[in-house]
């Protein structure tokens, strides 16, 4: 082999490793910015639950990496059987400011209230001295009770009256027929009520109560209602009666002359081509306290990604106020 031939082959080796070279250092580049960016959110996450308000504030577990947060066991971690009952002088107070007192009189002054008589009767009416009659001079008030009434279930029959005309059957031989008008079902081919949807809505988005829970609060009940029926009901109302309500606010809040905006970590289990600990986004968007209307909109996204807040945005004129994360920029 000449030696120019010689130096062209040692020249394609140290291309080649050259070449791979180059792409080794790229993908540990690409490691080292995605671990960079990923502690930077552990950052900021430690920062707003140390110095953001109570309500930001959350306990998290670390598990390979994952932020998980303790809903699970919440009731066992809290518990103090030492913990007093709360009386009305020592109520949560807000912005550090204690909330005037109020006598245990005017807090419970919207409580219906309900009598509970317990009255001599029969032969007790009889003196034990002299066998007299008792008279009543008096009721003396012992003690409160609160009192809560477990939730009841019953079905309602729709039934619509007809009525017809006796003047136009005997005129023409033909009646005219009346019949009084129903409201419309909030399902197609369902029992569902709009106070048995937004009792199951209020249950799991409010209270956290899954719909397995429910279920079997349902049949306690003596009825037999899987949490797959359950499910159909929140999905379909969700998207018949509560969606166009989503779009008036959202059109409102893009009214508005300032709007603040922000982002948090949520994990969302069984997502399509997602693992359980990937990190998903929740936006909230809300009108400013001056505002006409006072709007809070949430919206889920798979990422923190500038496409997302620059969509909802879309049309807005105003004041984005923010915490400076750099996305918000591009918007």
């Amino acid at each position: 082999m000449s030696k120019q031939g010689s130096n062209r082959s040692k020249n394609a080796v140290e291309f080649e490793a050259l070449k791979a070279t180059v792409v080794s250092l790229e993908k540990e580049n690409a490691e080292l910015r995605k671990k960079l960016e990923r502690m930077n959110e552990l950052l900021l996450n430690a920062q707003r639950a140390r110095f953001g308000q109570s309500s930001e504030k959350s306990v998290y577990v670390m598990d390979d990496g994952a932020e998980q947060l303790q809903l699970f066991n919440e009731a066992e971690k809290e518990q103090d059987v030492k913990a007093e009952e709360p009386t009305p002088e020592t109520f949560a107070v807000t912005e550090h400011k204690r909330k005037k007192k109020r006598s245990q009189e005017e807090i419970l002054a919207d409580l219906p209230v309900e009598e509970v008589v317990y009255d001599i009767t029969g032969d007790q009416l009889n003196c034990t001295k002299c066998s007299g009659t008792l008279q009543l001079i008096g009721k003396e008030f012992v003690r409160k009770e609160l009192v809560t009434i477990p939730a009841q279930t019953k079905l309602l029959h729709y039934i619509s009256c007809s009525y017809a005309c006796d003047c136009c059957e005997k005129d023409t031989g033909y009646a005219s027929i009346y019949k009084a008008q129903t409201p419309a079902p909030l399902m197609k081919r369902s029992m569902a009520s709009p106070a048995s949807v937004a009792d199951v809505m209020t249950r799991k988005y409010v209270d956290g109560l899954p719909l397995y829970r429910q279920e079997q609060i349902w049949k306690r009940n003596g009825v037999q209602l899987s949490r797959n029926t359950l499910a159909n009901w929140v999905i379909q109302c969700s998207q018949g009666w509560l969606k166009p309500i989503y779009k008036r606010l959202k059109k409102h809040l893009l009214e508005e002359l300032l709007i603040s905006a922000d982002e948090t970590v949520v994990q969302v289990l069984k997502e399509p081509d997602r693992p359980a600990t990937s990190d998903s986004r929740m936006w909230v968007y809300t009108s400013g306290s001056q505002a006409k209307r006072h709007i809070r909109i949430f919206e889920y996204q798979p990422t923190r990604g500038a496409e997302h807040p620059k969509r909802f945005l879309s049309g807005f004129k105003g004041l984005l106020q923010t915490d400076g994360y750099a996305v918000y920029d591009k918007c």
